[in-house]
Parts: structure tokens; C-alpha cells; sequence
């Protein structure tokens, strides 16, 4: 107990100072890939230390629950792949101690990140969101700081367009200045040319000052008493010194928070419950008010008498009244009017079922946001436990330390991780898929490919041996490896011909035999073969005796007996037989006709495979006993 307490301690070590590393690694990469993402709100703008500060704060609290469960998938692969290169985990192992026992420590300290995970979204991270939102639309509506650039048109003043085609960066001067100014429109636009100037900004940052020299000032004179006038008189200035004032906010004013009322990132679980609640009050009480206005809508035809009307009101609520012939009485005007106010009266019906159907959807979206935000808790926390039984098992059976092979893997898998669960959340919130299929698929697919990894680990399997699962694919498909036969330079015993020769006769007796009774070229019984299968161990009995025989040949130094063993066929023992060991395979493989059809097929193709080997071995049996005749071996 002692020793384990001590192993405990030196994995928790190795784990954590891995996990601290790994975590501030994580979190720099998400928090780059955010500033990528509004790195047009961050430039340019004269942003200030402290708002910068708050902007970088706020962003690593949000990314704190996403950061969490790469960090772990990380720091388990390394650490349990450096135990397992270092053959730490093999001494381990050989002490008696599981996979399992080895993962116990660790496994609480994961499952109380995962705590600490989903508390960390439930109460900060939402106030971070909102913040950072609110952050963000706050530097989109700041104006932009001054940095005119040369040969182009610069308009990032309002109602300004500035053209500088050289400016001096030691004493600030512009040359070449052009200048749209504009207010109401392109027509009353001022058109300002300079040699040079030089533009300032006030000591409250609410205005600019423009000095300009040697230019002129073109302005239309267009307004609303001239509208109707065909000429229309301008003004034009010729200047030696001009200062113009422009109006430019420099300063950073926050945003508003009650912009961020329906952002459910930006909520916890209670406000979630609490807002869904109201919003199904008041969309359910929208719903109702629209279907009491449908109810009491009334149908009529422009050009009825008011008699007709009213009749027809009343035989349509009592069922029994025919429009079409109240439309043939109508004169050809009166119809020709009442079918176009019948449209008219259409089209506005559905401009307004258009509307209101767009004020419902809305609603749907806000709930189904609200819904998926609160499942999204839950899966962000549940990742960083099957991402620790992805990653510690993983490490065990790579058994590669270091950041190379550990960086690859945790990157595949949670890109695997992100696609899912980014595909269910834009399905599952454009209402293509349930909400809970849609945040549910990327655990629901990552779960059991943790607990296979974990149980294979555990059990020594080998998850990534090539070759097992190129055999396997070979046995599905029908395919199957030659035999290879190779001389030996060293011969200790020769081969014992005449015991050789008694073994192929009686084998190629029992092949004989055996093609007789099964009738391998006849289709199987699929009432045998899926419901009531006898055992059928001949085969497997006859290819064990073969490789016995070949074995002892094998050691013989005639070339053409060693050349005919080559001839003898891989032979599939089982494959003929039946498709699956277990009875109760059989049956359901039966049931599911399309897969049982596929199987019965294989299971027949085998069975003429079978009986092609079968021949092959009763001719190489001849030719091989033969050879042996002619050369008189074993006398």
C-alpha cells in the first residue's frame, strides 16, 4: 500500500505539472485564434493600455472552459507516454498494478476539474462573455485613430473623404490634399483642394482641426427652394489660409450591457430557466393573439350589395353558402374588381403571415439558444473526463513522450471533437436537429471510443497494430495471404518420407470423403446454417494434420518437393460454416436481411472457394508423393 501511495504521488507530479504547462498552452492558441477573429475591431482604433488589458482579461476567462479539456487531453497523452517510454508503465504493470489502479488518483482530479470546469461557466464565464461583448461593440463603434495613409482615399472621418498624396511623418504636414466633404447627399458635396495642411485634434477628442494652405473650395448651392430650377448656383473660394472643423469622437465610450439580454452565453443555468420560462409566456401569449385574429378575420367580396354581404357572413358561418355562384351573378366589372381586391387582400395577408411568422422563428431561436447554451455546461465539463480516458490510455499504448506524437494525436481528436460538436450546435439551433442530438453527438460518439481505448489499454491489446487490422479486412473482403515456404541452410533431422507419404494418402482420403458429403457446390441450408448449426471441426482438423506434414517436409533439400509445397492453399477452416461463433449472432445477422443476404453470399463463394482447395491439395498430395517415388527418399 505503501508503494502505491508513493506511485500515486509520482503520476499526480508528473500530471500536474504537465496539465499547468499544457493549460497555458491551450489557452494562448484559442485566445490567438480569437484576436484573429476581431483583429479588424482591435487595429487601428488608439485603444488605450487598460482597455487592451481588460479586452485580453475578459477573452482568457471565456476560453478557460474550452481550454480545459485539450489541456487534460495533452498532459495525459505525455505523461502516461513518457511512463510508457521510459518502460515505467511495463515495471508498473509487472508489480501487479492495472491500468486501472494507475488512472484512480487522476481520475478524481479530472472529474473535480470537470466540477470546477462547469462551475467556472456557470457563474464567471457568463459575466466574461457579456463583457467581452460588451468590449467588442464598444471598440467597433469607437472611430477610428487618425492615420491618413498616402495615394489613397482615406474616409474614416465622418462625412469625409481625405486624398494626401505626401505627407511628412517628422512635421506632420499633408501635401496634396483632396477633400469630398459631404452632408446630405453626393450633390451638396464640397469639394476642398489644397497644396498642403495639417490636421490636429482637440484637447477633448470630440473635433479636428484642419489647416489648410493655397487651395480653393468648391460647394454646390443646391437646396429645397432651388429643387424645381434647372441651373443650380455653387460657390467657389480661393484661400491662401483656411481652418475647417470636423467633428471626430476619439474618445472610448462603453456600450450599453442591455444590448446583451438575449445573449445566452451570457447567463447562467438559473437566469437560462428563468428567461426560457418568460420567453414561452410571451411568445405562447404572441401565438395565441395571433390565432384569435385568424379566427376573427372576415372574408368579402368588393362589389356585393349590403344584403349579399350579410347574407353571405351568415351562410358561411352556418356553412351552406356558395361564393362561386354569388361571383356568377356579379357583372363583368364588379368581378373583374372583386378579383383584384380577392388579391390584393392576398398578398397583404401574406406579407403579414410573413411577418409574423419571421416574430415566431425569432422566438424559436432565442429558446432553442437558450436550451443549447444549458447543455453546452454540461458537455464542456463531461469532455474533460472522456478526454482524459482518450488521452491517458492513448499515452499508455503509443508509449511516446515528449510534444511530437502527444501534439499530433490531441489534435486530431479534438478536431474530431469540434467538428462534431460545432455541426450539432448549427443544426441543432437552425432546428434541423433535437437539441439533444445535436449537443449530445460529439460525446455520444467520443464516449465509447474512450471506454474501447481504456479497455484495450487496460487488457494490452494492440490498437494500432497494422497488421491485425490488415488480416482482419483480408478475412472480411474474402482474401487471404499465401503460403510461403523458404529453404533452410541448416537441416538437423530430414524429413521422414514414408510416414509423409501414409499422412498425405489418408489426407487426401479424408478430402475426397469429405466433398462427397457436404456437397460444397450446392448453395448452403440456411436453416443450418442461421437457426440450427451443427458443429463442423473436419476441416480445421485436416489443414492442422497439412501443416504438420508440410512442417516435416519443409525440411527436406529437393527443391521441386519444396516448390510444391508452396502450392498448398492458406485454407479458411470456418468460413463455410457459419457466419459468427455465437448462435445468437447468427440468428439476428438472420433477421436483418440485407446483412444476412451478404453474409449467406460470402458464406457460399467460401464454400466453392473450399472446394477448389480441396482439389488443389489432393493434386500437389500426388505430385509431392510422387516426386518422392521417383528420387526413392526415406529408403
Amino acid at each position: 500500500m505503501f508503494g502505491i501511495k508513493k506511485l500515486y504521488i509520482l503520476i499526480i507530479k508528473q500530471f500536474l505539472l504537465l496539465f499547468v504547462g499544457t493549460f497555458f498552452i491551450s489557452l494562448f492558441v484559442l485566445m490567438m485564434q480569437f484576436v484573429w477573429q476581431y483583429v479588424d475591431a482591435l487595429i487601428g482604433k488608439g485603444l488605450t493600455l487598460d482597455i487592451m488589458g481588460q479586452f485580453f482579461w475578459y477573452m482568457a476567462l471565456m476560453m478557460v472552459p474550452q481550454a480545459l479539456p485539450l489541456a487534460i487531453l495533452l498532459s495525459s497523452l505525455i505523461a502516461f507516454g513518457n511512463l510508457g517510454e521510459s518502460s515505467e508503465l511495463t515495471a508498473i504493470k509487472a508489480a501487479g498494478i492495472s491500468l486501472f489502479q494507475t488512472l484512480r488518483p487522476l481520475t478524481f482530479i479530472v472529474v473535480a476539474i470537470a466540477f470546477c470546469s462547469f462551475y467556472f461557466q456557470n457563474n464567471i464565464g457568463p459575466q466574461s462573455k457579456g463583457k467581452i461583448g460588451q468590449l467588442l461593440i464598444s471598440m467597433k463603434q469607437k472611430s477610428p485613430e487618425l492615420e491618413i495613409p498616402e495615394g489613397i482615399f482615406y474616409d474614416g472621418i465622418p462625412q469625409c473623404n481625405i486624398y494626401v498624396q505626401k505627407k511628412d511623418l517628422k512635421t506632420g504636414m499633408l501635401y496634396g490634399i483632396m477633400i469630398y466633404k459631404m452632408t446630405d447627399s453626393y450633390e451638396d458635396a464640397a469639394i476642398i483642394l489644397a497644396d498642403s495642411g495639417m490636421l490636429q485634434s482637440t484637447a477633448e477628442k470630440k473635433h479636428l482641426l484642419l489647416n489648410l494652405y493655397s487651395g480653393e473650395w468648391f460647394e454646390n448651392m443646391r437646396s429645397s427652394e432651388l429643387a424645381g430650377s434647372a441651373t443650380v448656383p455653387y460657390r467657389r473660394e480661393t484661400f491662401w489660409k483656411k481652418r475647417i472643423v470636423l467633428d471626430f469622437d476619439g474618445d472610448f465610450n462603453l456600450a450599453d450591457a442591455s444590448v446583451f439580454g438575449q445573449n445566452a452565453q451570457a447567463k447562467s443555468l438559473n437566469q437560462i430557466k428563468i428567461d426560457i420560462d418568460s420567453l414561452n409566456f410571451t411568445y405562447d401569449s404572441i401565438g395565441r393573439a395571433y390565432y384569435n385574429e385568424a379566427k376573427t378575420y372576415s372574408y368579402d367580396i368588393q362589389g356585393l350589395t349590403k344584403a349579399d354581404s350579410l347574407r353571405s357572413i351568415q351562410a358561411s358561418r352556418q356553412e351552406a353558402f356558395n361564393y362561386d355562384s354569388l361571383y356568377a351573378h356579379l357583372s363583368p366589372d364588379k368581378q373583374r374588381n372583386a378579383v383584384n381586391s380577392a388579391l390584393t387582400k392576398v398578398n397583404m395577408h401574406m406579407s403579414d403571415l410573413d411577418f409574423k411568422s419571421m416574430v415566431t422563428s425569432e422566438g424559436d431561436r432565442y429558446l432553442r439558444l437558450h436550451k443549447i447554451e444549458a447543455i453546452n455546461k454540461f458537455v464542456l465539463a463531461l469532455s474533460c473526463i472522456i478526454f482524459f480516458f482518450i488521452g491517458a490510455p492513448l499515452g499508455a499504448i503509443i508509449r511516446r513522450g515528449g510534444l511530437g506524437v502527444p501534439i499530433i494525436v490531441s489534435v486530431i481528436v479534438y478536431i474530431i471533437f469540434y467538428i462534431l460538436d460545432n455541426t450539432g450546435f448549427r443544426m441543432a439551433r437552425g432546428g434541423m436537429w433535437a437539441i439533444w442530438f445535436g449537443k449530445g453527438i460529439a460525446t455520444a460518439v467520443l464516449a465509447p471510443t474512450a471506454a474501447f481505448i481504456t479497455y484495450k489499454a487496460n487488457n494490452d491489446s494492440a490498437v494500432f497494430n497494422l497488421d491485425s487490422y490488415i488480416d482482419l479486412g483480408m478475412r472480411i473482403l474474402g482474401m487471404r495471404r499465401k503460403r510461403h515456404i523458404a529453404s533452410k541452410e541448416v537441416i538437423i533431422n530430414d524429413p521422414d518420407y514414408q510416414h509423409d507419404i501414409q499422412e498425405l494418402n489418408r489426407i487426401s482420403d479424408e478430402v475426397t470423403q469429405y466433398s462427397h458429403e457436404h456437397n460444397l457446390k450446392s448453395p448452403p441450408n440456411i436453416i443450418k446454417v442461421f437457426f440450427k448449426y451443427q458443429p463442423d471441426h473436419e476441416i480445421e482438423r485436416i489443414s492442422e494434420e497439412l501443416d504438420t506434414v508440410i512442417d516435416d517436409l519443409n525440411n527436406t533439400r529437393d527443391r521441386i518437393i519444396l516448390g510444391l509445397l508452396g502450392h498448398y492453399p492458406v485454407v479458411s477452416e470456418k468460413a463455410h460454416t457459419r457466419p459468427f461463433e455465437r448462435r445468437w449472432l447468427n440468428i439476428l445477422s438472420a433477421i436483418l436481411i440485407p446483412f444476412g443476404a451478404f453474409l449467406y453470399i460470402r458464406m457460399w463463394s467460401f464454400r466453392l472457394r473450399l472446394l477448389k482447395d480441396l482439389r488443389v491439395i489432393k493434386q500437389t498430395n500426388k505430385q509431392i508423393i510422387d516426386r518422392i517415388n521417383q528420387k526413392g527418399l526415406g529408403h
